[in-house]
């Protein structure tokens, strides 16, 4: 079973393209581990602890994801496969909380740049506060690490994982909104000869 290392926790888009990737290169057993960031992906694939690493490179609309570069810029890997995945960002909520009770936006630094028209239209008056990931600030919000009344940009899919309520959907500037993720590999001399 090969095991693929992804730059977000469960839910995240990072675990859908992982998906996208898996299949794109036949692999039917696959084991995801929840590295969070670009950098402990790419400190596991150097390491030989997993054997595939995917992160997100560049968005549409948020631009080129800096942590990802900085990232590759430290660690030598191979390329595998360069890959878009559609991104529906939506704002979710602990339940019984709606969209005048939410008093702060949490969320990855990428999904607040996706969605800045609508955080400008609705939320311009409240904090925007930067998470490691989207999935990440849901299952915060469920553990009850953040304010009650904070609300999350995130995967639909994390409402369900994490009980949460989708406020609204489809939140993103961009209605075509894609993500360049990346697939890599460990470092071989022998593809660079």
């Amino acid at each position: 079973m090969k095991k693929i290392g992804v730059q977000g926790g469960h839910g995240s888009f990072s675990e859908e393209a992982a998906s996208v990737f898996a299949n794109n290169h036949g692999i039917d057993k696959y084991h995801i581990e929840y590295l969070i960031t670009s950098e402990k992906v790419l400190q596991a694939v150097e390491k030989g602890d997993v054997d595939y690493g995917v992160f997100a490179m560049e968005n549409a609309q948020g631009g080129v994801v800096i942590e990802s570069v900085v990232a590759l810029a430290h660690h030598r890997c191979d390329i595998v496969e360069m890959f878009y995945v559609p991104i529906s960002q939506c704002l979710l909520a602990r339940r019984g909380v709606f969209l005048g009770d939410i008093t702060e936006i949490h969320s990855h630094q990428q999904a607040l740049r996706q969605c800045r028209d609508y955080l400008a239209e609705h939320f311009w008056t409240r904090p925007l506060i930067e998470e490691d990931d989207t999935a990440e600030a849901a299952r915060r919000l469920k553990e009850g690490k953040l304010p009650r009344t904070a609300g999350v940009i995130a995967p639909k899919s994390c409402a369900d994982l994490y009980g949460l309520v989708v406020i609204s959907e489809d939140i993103q500037d961009l209605k075509n909104n894609l993500t360049l993720f990346i697939g890599v590999k460990k470092f071989s001399e022998a593809n660079h000869e």
